[in-house]
């Protein structure tokens, strides 16, 4: 049987914990930080781990969980 297809994108920006959660970088942190508030950077530093909805979908895009 052939080798599962890993989306490329998926691999760039997600990563897999030992307890199979899927740590992610925050969300608005790409560019335009002089509109956002001091607060809202500081809470955004750092990875965060995904909710179990949105694992599920990348748990999907990474079948060997890179």
């Amino acid at each position: 049987m052939p080798k599962m297809k890993t989306k490329s994108s998926a691999k760039k920006r997600f990563r897999m914990t030992a307890n199979g959660h899927v740590k992610a970088g925050p969300a608005g942190k790409r560019h335009g930080m002089i509109k956002r508030t001091p607060k809202f950077i500081r809470d955004a530093r750092g990875t965060m781990i995904l909710s179990d909805q949105d694992a599920k979908i990348v748990k999907i895009y990474m079948p060997y969980d890179r």
